[in-house]
């Protein structure tokens, strides 16, 4: 049996602190996170974990929770609306009360959905995440955002909710297939273009190894990229605005507003990181035609995100489909479409309501023939 690697606490100076632990064998931290008043705890499980989600109630039960079980579709047809409220019809039905808890159990789909399921029952009760994708790691279970999809797009209904902590079990990496895990990755690279280059150079070192579910490179990279999303949202927690010329929280959403529109025209059939990745390869391309950033780190966005088997195109004569997604980003303010991008490595900035005819060479620098 491999020994247990080391556990490693990061902490989230927010309003309301909460802890982000790195390891393996966790379990044992969950009862402190939930705190000692908890009773009930609704444990919130995609299909394909049912007996991850049940280990979990179990061991709750053990401990003297009265443990319930929520299962929910796997991936993105888990966040609709009717899925959040069959959550609080169980919750309802067994006597929830604000002094109980819901524990996620999943990727970023099941974070997203059971955050604002905890952020809407009676107003609020507590969440504890335990991610078991690097996507779910790195982006949805840090940083207290919790959403739902609606027919119109993507997470356009939600609210922030801080998490009473963070399980990160490395363990469950080992399990991921290899696609999976490079699109989690993507958001990882995110990270290390809007704030820590370090980040970027450990995957062009070693691609291999930023891939390995066991590497001690992959263990840096999560805990890298956790730590750029806690400095990021304990400084912005709401996304109200950064300091100076700095986005603030929004950085976070680079690359992004074209890769949630990409997620749109797949019908959420495409994976959220190999979408970012694409937005990102878009947006770099923006920045670049709009004199923002320099040729170098724009064709390191293409080469970096390629190493590791992430897309760096779209299929052209989409364009008209993408815009209209577009539209309907959160970011978007009336009428103007705005954009997170570089101006320069580790600079983040956002660009206004850029010409059409701009948005449009941007498009045309990463379309492909279908």
């Amino acid at each position: 049996m491999t020994e247990a690697r080391a556990t490693s606490r990061l902490r989230a100076a927010t309003s309301a602190p909460y802890d982000v632990v790195v390891g393996e064998q966790l379990l044992a931290e969950l009862p402190g996170m939930l705190g000692e008043e908890v009773r009930r705890v609704a444990v919130i499980h995609p299909r394909a974990l049912t007996a991850s989600g049940e280990a979990v109630r179990a061991h709750l039960v053990d401990l003297g929770y009265t443990g319930q079980l929520i299962e929910v579709p796997d991936g993105e047809e888990a966040k609709l609306a009717p899925v959040a409220s069959l959550c609080w019809q169980v919750l309802g039905r067994a006597g929830f009360t604000r002094s109980d808890a819901v524990v996620t159990v999943g990727g970023g789909a099941t974070t997203d959905l059971g955050g604002f399921v905890a952020a809407t029952w009676l107003r609020g009760v507590k969440v504890v995440h335990m991610p078991t994708t690097l996507l779910a790691m790195v982006d949805a279970a840090v940083g207290g955002k919790t959403g739902i999809n609606t027919s119109e797009g993507k997470n356009l209904v939600g609210a922030f909710h801080e998490p009473a902590g963070v399980l990160c079990d490395l363990a469950t990496l080992e399990t991921l297939p290899p696609l999976e895990l490079a699109s989690g990755l993507a958001e990882v690279i995110k990270c290390g273009f809007i704030a820590d280059p370090t980040i970027l150079e450990l995957v062009e070192s070693d691609p291999a190894a930023a891939v390995a579910p066991d590497s001690s490179v992959l263990r840096e990279l999560v805990e890298r990229a956790i730590r750029v999303k806690i400095d990021t949202v304990t400084a912005d927690l709401r996304e109200t605005g950064g300091s100076g010329a700095h986005p603030g929280r929004e950085a976070l959403n680079y690359g992004h507003t074209f890769g949630h529109a990409v997620e749109r025209v797949e019908r959420y059939a495409f994976r959220h990181g190999a979408a970012v990745a694409i937005g990102m390869v878009y947006v770099a391309e923006l920045a670049r035609l709009a004199g923002r950033l320099d040729e170098g780190t724009a064709e390191r966005h293409r080469s970096l995100l390629a190493r590791v088997g992430l897309p760096t195109s779209y299929p052209g004569g989409r364009w008209p489909l993408l815009q209209e997604a577009m539209k309907v980003d959160k970011k978007t303010r009336g009428d103007h479409l705005r954009f997170v991008v570089l101006d320069g490595l580790a600079k983040p900035g956002i660009l206004r309501a850029p010409d059409p005819e701009l948005l449009t060479a941007a498009y045309a620098e990463i379309a492909r023939d279908a």
